[in-house]
């Protein structure tokens, strides 16, 4: 019994690792970002598996050192119906044939879209709060979001900037990052581009239009990101450009919800040390 509280006590303050489902309830993530928004909505131990992407460096939300305490799932229909878990969070872009599987056996599902807005996301925290019987929690993330965009609200012009996801992928426009960019105090260069969403741009379309400032993660996971961040910046050296250079750290792109309010006070710090 002192044996069993002491575990309960353990996996409540997140101290210690969360053991794998045995088959009898728990949440299934196979959404990265719910992942993130989990971490602090309910305690560890009612988290059966999280998906594999929030344990690799180059598209996790959450620190590595917490993410692999969790079981991982690839996100197959016969692994998670193996776990008979009481909820499953998936993403919008799931196949119908894993849907239609997940029906079949019977499980409580919730499908998430990519939120294109601060205010979609919130929409999604609170779906998702609700869902796991947190709608305190949930509302209490929203607030920390909403009081981190009054911080960081940029008045005045905006300075043209880009933010490369990795390699040379760039965030265009009608993105949460986008939105973000703008009430910051920046100007998407890359919808000046004409880019949505998000897309491949070339160095040379770059010289050719340059922006203010260049936002890149640090390559984590990734070596064709670190050449690409090391061409950018022989190139600009090279043809003399005045582009400001920050890194904007790779956790900070992939999701938002709980992830916001950290992306936007990175934001803001950038933003006035803009000349």
């Amino acid at each position: 019994m002192i044996r069993g509280a002491a575990l309960l006590a353990c996996l409540m303050a997140a101290g210690c690792a969360a053991p794998p489902s045995t088959g009898g309830g728990g949440i299934v993530s196979m959404n990265p970002c719910a992942d993130a928004a989990l971490m602090e909505l309910v305690p560890p131990a009612r988290i059966a598996a999280i998906s594999h992407y929030s344990q690799a460096a180059e598209s996790t939300s959450i620190p590595l050192d917490l993410a692999r305490r969790f079981r991982g799932t690839s996100g197959t229909a016969e692994e998670v119906i193996g776990m008979k878990p009481d909820l499953v969070i998936a993403s919008s872009f799931t196949p119908p044939s894993t849907r239609e599987a997940f029906a079949r056996a019977g499980l409580r599902t919730l499908y998430l879209d990519i939120p294109s807005s601060i205010e979609a996301s919130k929409a999604q925290v609170t779906e998702l709060a609700a869902a796991v019987g947190a709608s305190a929690k949930g509302a209490a993330m929203n607030a920390r979001i909403d009081a981190a965009v009054a911080a960081t609200r940029w008045h005045g012009a905006g300075a043209p900037a880009l933010l490369w996801i990795g390699g040379n992928l760039v965030n265009g426009s009608q993105t949460l990052l986008d939105d973000m960019m703008v009430r910051t105090g920046f100007t998407n260069q890359a919808a000046r581009y004409g880019l949505v969403h998000t897309g491949q741009l070339p160095m040379e379309r770059v010289i050719a239009d340059p922006p203010r400032v260049m936002l890149a993660p640090d390559g984590a996971g990734h070596d064709s990101d670190s050449r690409a961040a090391a061409l950018r910046k022989r190139v600009i050296a090279e043809t003399g450009l005045s582009v400001l250079q920050a890194r904007f750290p790779r956790h900070l792109v992939n999701c938002g919800g709980p992830v916001i309010p950290a992306a936007m006070t990175r934001l803001a710090a950038i933003r006035r040390s803009v000349p």
